[in-house]
């Protein structure tokens, strides 16, 4: 698991680095890195999408996943139970900086398919590539919301860690198919996490993360 440790430690590293620069960091410059930050997951968002809407075979399938996925978390209020349980540890909105970066780390094809690869081949290249850019991400997202970040890494080390155990099973049913879903879902998720962080329009994009299952329960009953 070199890959994914790496990766964590990537995370933390960046973390660090970002929030001993925001303490220097002046409130204009705060908010600069706020909006510097929303359209930074905007734009990844929709290179997502754009990548990704083409390559689909079910063209319906990310609206019902939207719908489908934003009532049941809301029915849930995950936002609200995760922002209580930051609010416990910190002020202000690490929240919004948490789920922003749990979805910039975690969904997206090297976050799936790298753990695959060092497991059944031993080749940590995507992790390695994967753990440079969360670096750098991660840097930013601490110089505005804070060290809180760094608890992104340990939802990433789990969830790498869980494909990666598992990745014997998973490699037949994560097809191709079904990883353009899940990253068409996901881009729509992290660019709604742009607008939240530009005070757009709150998307809550926490509650729509039940999205990322629907595409998985389609493929495990589609003929």
């Amino acid at each position: 698991m070199i890959g994914t440790i790496v990766n964590t430690a990537a995370i933390l590293a960046g973390s660090g680095i970002g929030a001993c620069v925001r303490k220097g960091l002046g409130e204009r410059y705060q908010d600069a890195l706020y909006n510097a930050m929303g359209l930074a997951a905007c734009g990844l968002g929709v290179n997502a999408i754009v990548q990704n809407m083409p390559k689909s075979s079910f063209p319906v399938l990310f609206i019902i996943s939207l719908a489908a996925g934003s009532f049941l978390g809301t029915a849930a209020d995950l936002m609200g139970r995760f922002e209580r349980l930051t609010n416990r540890f910190s002020k202000g909105n690490l929240g919004q900086g948490l789920s922003t970066a749990i979805l910039l780390f975690c969904i997206g094809t090297l976050s799936i398919l790298g753990p695959m690869e060092s497991a059944l081949r031993g080749n940590n290249t995507y992790l390695f590539t994967n753990a440079t850019l969360d670096f750098v991400t991660s840097l930013v997202l601490a110089s505005t919301y804070g060290i809180g970040i760094a608890l992104a890494a340990a939802v990433l080390f789990l969830w790498q860690g869980s494909i990666y155990l598992f990745s014997g099973a998973l490699s037949q049913f994560l097809t191709g198919e079904l990883l353009t879903e899940i990253s068409l879902v996901g881009g729509f998720l992290i660019f709604s996490s742009g607008l939240s962080i530009l005070k757009i329009k709150d998307c809550k994009s926490l509650n729509m993360l039940p999205a990322l299952l629907i595409p998985v329960l389609w493929f495990l009953v589609k003929p």
